[in-house]
């Protein structure tokens, strides 16, 4: 058992609260039993409270809000590579790691892919997966640059159509902008859409993107639905 806060594996947790070490590295790590345990990899490390290391020890390297019974070193490798899907969620210069993991994890959901900006948040920083709840481990990351984003509908505040009236069917990528610049004009786009509110300014970034992607869900399921039968008549 882990006695001393000197051990090498702990000083590597240590290091990875750091992007710049997570990146060089090529590693990251999670905190917790149910995200160990929504991991599709085998750790590199898994310490366990009380088995593999003092329970203080264990919750003097962790980042969550309560000291966790276990934590695992991952590599970033053994992430699902990138492929493209028919949704995509392009995220420009996203700053706030909790909008970034619940949109990866509404990525999930739908079946979608995610692309990032140079810019971006990191997609392995504890606050991140701890807001994807384990679906960083279904859903493709990729880099914006270079990827093949198809029917580019940029989501804004106001001035777009509105996003209902759009034909959301086949292969649709929604861009979002940061949370308090947006998205550029600059950045190519086919359309500007814009989802209908009233009251609010404007809307949180990843409630944005999982309104889009219910909607281009609702709109797909509707067309594949089969027509329903009208009702028989009982006129000869």
């Amino acid at each position: 058992m882990i006695v001393s806060k000197d051990n090498d594996r702990l000083k590597l947790i240590r290091k990875l609260h750091e992007r710049r070490w997570r990146e060089r590295l090529g590693l990251f790590f999670v905190e917790g039993e149910d995200a160990v345990e929504a991991a599709t990899a085998e750790p590199l490390h898994l310490l366990r409270a009380g088995v593999d290391v003092e329970p203080a020890l264990l919750a003097g390297v962790s980042l969550a809000p309560h000291p966790p019974r276990v934590i695992a070193v991952y590599r970033r490798a053994d992430l699902p590579v990138w492929e493209a899907r028919d949704a995509t969620l392009a995220l420009w210069r996203l700053a706030d790691p909790g909008n970034l993991g619940t949109l990866i994890r509404t990525a999930d959901a739908f079946g979608a892919a995610v692309v990032l900006s140079d810019g971006c948040t990191d997609p392995t920083s504890p606050k991140a997966l701890r807001a994807s709840a384990g679906s960083l481990w279904r859903v493709p990351v990729g880099p914006w640059a270079g990827a093949d984003l198809a029917r580019r509908v940029a989501l804004v505040p106001n001035g777009g159509r509105p996003l209902g009236e759009l034909d959301l069917s086949g292969r649709v990528t929604f861009l979002l902008g940061a949370e308090r610049e947006g998205l550029p004009a600059e950045v190519e786009r086919e359309l500007d859409a814009t989802i209908p509110i009233s009251g609010a300014e404007s809307l949180n970034v990843a409630v944005s993107g999982a309104i889009a992607l219910y909607e281009r869900s609702r709109q797909t399921q509707t067309e594949s639905s089969p027509p329903r039968q009208g009702r028989r008549s009982n006129q000869p």
